[in-house]
């Protein structure tokens, strides 16, 4: 799946987070924060060599509850999801590397 640019209106559950199947990126973050934006190109970079990898941008604040299940603090927040289980996370990542790293070895998970 592609690069997702925008944060949608809504979140999904945790429980429907933790029922997917496959690899899939959760992107916690805010589109004001400067730090997030600055991570775009990297995740986008990451995810077009990783074709399996699904990606969920979650728009995060203080108070919401599927961050605060994941323990997110810091923005960007990245969690490999691997058929519903977190097998990798990277907080306020800046090169793609790093992201195309932890998705190879979450899809090995």
């Amino acid at each position: 799946m592609a690069f997702v640019q925008s944060y949608p209106p809504t979140e999904p559950t945790r429980a429907e987070l933790d029922r997917t199947q496959g690899l899939l990126l959760v992107e916690f973050g805010a589109s004001w924060c400067g730090i997030c934006q600055a991570a775009q190109p990297a995740i986008a970079g990451a995810l077009g060599e990783h074709a399996a990898a699904r990606h969920l941008k979650v728009g995060d604040a203080s108070g919401k509850p599927l961050g605060r299940s994941f323990r997110v603090k810091l923005w960007p927040t990245l969690i490999a999801l691997r058929d519903g289980r977190e097998v990798a996370r990277l907080v306020r990542p800046t090169r793609q590397e790093d992201i195309a790293a932890m998705l190879a070895s979450a899809a090995r998970v």
